[in-house]
């Protein structure tokens, strides 16, 4: 049967799903191969490969190199995570947001970030370094670096009103990434950053977002003590 208007990867996803709701395709099934897709739906075999991937990091389908793609005979309930504002964040706990950039600067990073970004040698990006105040007592600090390559607007944003948190999240889409989450104990810079005890432990979360094959932003979150990451499954 030949489709026609699959011109969206959420199009293909749609009818993907269907098949699969529908036991179309049966738990276990080997689905039809990114090629045969494309031909039946009429669209480019990059939108279908885009439909299956988001199909597959949310545990409907099992995706293996060389052995093809299989409907899950065991569906995952797999967990979404935001990204948050975090004026956003602290507004909606009743608390008043403040915010103040403490740095700007487009600059080479060091091998660690550089590794991240995926960024030649002697290239130069957006450093950012700004903390959120919640009741006018430090919150988070945020220690970012923007690939200008990927997001060449950051350079004329003025984070001097809006953070850069804020700005990426409402105006720069990203298709996937990765987080960790970790406790760190609180340097020397990041406990005066945050008004606390040197050595404290702090909840942290380094995090990288992408879009296609390009890095558009890493950035380590150093939240205050006691902060409480709250999630709805």
């Amino acid at each position: 049967m030949s489709h026609n208007g699959f011109n969206s990867w959420q199009a293909v996803q749609e009818e993907v799903l269907r098949r699969i709701q529908t036991h179309i395709w049966k738990p276990g099934d080997l689905i039809p191969h990114e090629a045969d897709l494309s031909k039946e739906f009429g669209c480019a075999r990059a939108t279908v490969n885009r439909a299956l991937r988001q199909l597959a990091e949310e545990g409907l389908l099992d995706r293996k190199r060389r052995a093809g793609t299989r409907v899950a005979a065991q569906p995952a309930r797999k967990a979404k995570l935001e990204i948050p504002i975090l004026r956003t964040e602290i507004e909606e706990g009743g608390m008043n947001y403040g915010y103040a950039l403490l740095s700007c600067k487009s600059k080479a990073p060091p091998m660690s970030v550089k590794q991240r970004l995926q960024s030649a040698a002697g290239e130069k990006h957006l450093h950012v370094v700004a903390i959120h105040y919640a009741n006018s007592q430090p919150f988070a600090c945020e220690d970012r670096w923007i690939n200008l390559k990927a997001v060449p607007r950051a350079e004329s944003a003025n984070f001097e009103e809006v953070s850069a948190n804020e700005w990426l999240v409402n105006n720069i889409p990203f298709e996937r990434g990765a987080i960790v989450f970790s406790a760190q104990s609180a340097s020397s810079r990041i406990a005066k950053r945050l008004e606390c005890d040197e050595g404290a432990a702090l909840f942290t979360i380094d995090r990288k977002t992408m879009r296609e094959q390009s890095v558009l932003t890493v950035v380590q979150i150093s939240f205050a003590p006691g902060y409480q990451m709250h999630a709805v499954l």
